[in-house]
């Protein structure tokens, strides 16, 4: 792997013939300070085809490579939790987040549990509660709901074990307050993983604090969509791309907020 932007001037000599170690993508992916200043900070982690594609058949891994997996690991490590849309958590087949040794004590020492708990973001509730993601967590699976949720859909998480958040008014998750809620409990280190309608939601508030992007030098024609989808803004928003690295092909960049 090597790193592009900015220029490395104390990378190993033998960095760019083998994979990073965690402990070196830890240091290029972790958290800004902002994320103890009240607000959090939200990044989201997506992958793309060089067409643009979010997926392929619905899924994201024929866009991946190993190189992408261990960064998504990474990130995953990082974050206190790991906000995902009731879509993605069926297309994906989600599972909790795993422990990871080399994490440990980094994580004991930040105060956190020891794996990022899994927000799910649902309104109609229809999931498959007999997923491990339910059934297997470390931390207990939260799922965040609207106020309208459906009763036997609330019933049925809960009695899987799922710790049951709701906000927003009506049928709708207010995007802005799920950020608010979670870092109200204490999650000031936020990650998503989509889906893209999810991820829309949140940059269409002005909730998304980063964005990290990873380009597949493959392309998948076809109608799969873009990794943020909604009705669309105004003006397009800026990023600043503050960090990019390469293995194989593909491209990983972490852009943030003006």
């Amino acid at each position: 792997m090597r790193r592009l932007l900015p220029p490395a001037l104390d990378v190993p000599d033998d960095a760019l013939d083998r994979p990073w170690e965690p402990a070196e993508l830890a240091g290029v992916y972790a958290y800004p300070q902002e994320h103890l200043h009240g607000q959090g900070w939200l990044r989201a982690n997506m992958v793309t085809s060089v067409d643009g594609a979010a997926h392929h058949g619905g899924r994201s891994q024929p866009l991946s490579h190993p190189a992408d997996m261990r960064i998504f690991g990474v990130l995953r490590a990082l974050a206190d939790v790991v906000i995902v849309g009731a879509e993605t958590v069926r297309q994906e087949r989600y599972r909790p987040a795993r422990e990871r040794a080399e994490f440990a004590a980094r994580r004991a020492e930040a105060g956190q549990t020891p794996v990022a708990a899994i927000a799910v973001v649902s309104a109609s509730l229809h999931l498959d509660f007999s997923l491990p993601l339910f059934t297997e967590p470390v931390v207990p699976t939260m799922l965040i709901t609207g106020p309208a949720a459906p009763r036997h859909g609330l019933d049925a998480a809960r009695a899987a074990g799922a710790e049951v958040i709701t906000v927003g008014e009506g049928a709708e998750v207010d995007p802005l307050r799920v950020k608010a809620e979670l870092v109200r409990r204490g999650y000031t280190r936020l990650l998503t993983e989509g889906g893209p309608r999810l991820l829309g939601a949140f940059a269409e508030a002005g909730a998304l604090d980063e964005l990290c992007l990873t380009t597949s030098p493959r392309y998948a024609v076809g109608t799969a969509g873009r990794v943020m989808s909604g009705p669309g803004i105004e003006v397009p928003r800026e990023l600043e791309l503050t960090s990019l690295l390469e293995e194989s092909g593909f491209l990983f960049g972490r852009y943030r907020r003006v």
